[in-house]
């Protein structure tokens, strides 16, 4: 019998959450929840882009949805503005009894050590309560500096240092708050953007730095540590989310690193640009412009690239698929899983399973 769903946004990523729930033989869609009124009462696959009706039609209206009892909600709405309502939301839909699958805050991706232990302990409580799970993933944080890295680690011998790299061109991410107010690209290089801000990056990837360090059993040094460089335009540039005219910043590399008697041992590094020309002495992907690096330092030396490419898009609509289908294809394992906050160290094996083309 398949799981019941409720899709919890239609943006950059929720519209593949919707294509990727239809898609899946364990899944039935029964709700979408949109913030905009001007999706209200349209069908999920036109929202979707399926060119399809689906047959479920959007809300605005939160309490319908949560009345229709699904099995769980795959939550793909914006966070990055709004962590404490973020936690809130989905605290209320594990204590109501809703299983959760969310791109966000990526705070709860392995809040331990991160969060006040209080504030943990309360979405454990209201899940337990609920009887729900929790289970906040993605590719970045998510898969790609978790469960990836932490797999390859399972061939070593000895470990000197585990890296996970983000390489990518940002042109084509349609994300504006992101890339203007997080970010800051197109700012004034005098200007301190939102990531930037000290202690900022710890909350935002440090804890795939500490799930990594859980599962190889090292106790960090506290704080972690923040390092970055800027690099300014030598030219205009133009985004599809933000306009970066010279002198203006354009392109990002920071490193969140997890040390070990003041050595580094786990580091979340990213190097990111607004154009495939700039920075020419950064890494780049071996194929196209985005991937996903692992790095493991020591006996045997070990390097990983995950590179992907959408089939009617560039490496930043592929990044939205594989966010949401990592969400998608975790929901059984989620819902199975016994009530509380799920981390990647408790999750099973979550395959594409039932997604092979019959075509």
């Amino acid at each position: 019998m398949a799981l019941r769903v409720v899709e919890w946004s239609t943006g950059t990523v929720g519209r593949h959450a919707i294509a990727g729930i239809d898609a899946h033989p364990d899944l039935e869609l029964v709700g979408v929840w949109v913030s905009d009124p001007a999706k209200v009462g349209v069908d999920a696959g036109r929202l979707a882009g399926l060119d399809r009706d689906l047959g479920i039609v959007a809300t605005s209206d939160r309490d319908a949805l949560l009345a229709l009892r699904p099995d769980a909600v795959v939550h793909t709405a914006m966070t990055d503005d709004r962590v404490a309502e973020a936690i809130a939301d989905l605290t209320a839909f594990v204590a109501a009894g809703i299983n959760v699958v969310s791109s966000g805050p990526v705070i709860l991706q392995y809040p331990y050590g991160v969060l006040p232990d209080a504030m943990v302990q309360s979405v454990v409580d209201a899940a337990r309560t609920g009887g729900a799970s929790l289970h906040v993933n993605g590719i970045d944080p998510g898969f790609a500096n978790d469960v990836l890295p932490l797999s390859l680690t399972s061939l070593s011998q000895e470990i000197d240092e585990v890296r996970c790299l983000e390489i990518a061109d940002y042109s084509t991410y349609r994300q504006p708050v992101v890339m203007g107010e997080l970010f800051g690209f197109g700012k004034p290089m005098d200007d301190q953007p939102m990531l930037l801000t000290p202690g900022v990056l710890s909350l935002g990837w440090g804890s795939v730095v500490r799930q990594i360090a859980a599962g190889l059993g090292l106790t960090l040094d506290e704080p972690l540590v923040e390092r970055h460089e800027r690099i300014a335009a030598d030219r205009d540039y133009e985004t599809v989310s933000v306009p970066i005219p010279a002198g203006t910043m354009a392109a990002l590399h920071f490193e969140v690193i997890g040390q070990v008697d003041g050595v580094d041992r786990v580091v979340l590094e990213h190097y990111t640009r607004t154009h495939p020309e700039q920075c020419p002495d950064w890494p780049r992907p071996a194929d196209g412009d985005g991937c996903y690096r692992i790095v493991v330092s020591g006996e045997p030396e070990m390097r990983v690239e995950v590179a992907h490419h959408a089939r009617h898009g560039d490496h930043n609509v592929s990044g939205m698929i594989v966010t949401a289908m990592r969400l998608v294809n975790s929901v059984p394992a989620v819902v199975a899983a016994e009530p509380g906050l799920v981390t990647a160290l408790d999750m099973p094996l979550v395959t594409g399973r039932g997604l092979v083309s019959r075509g």
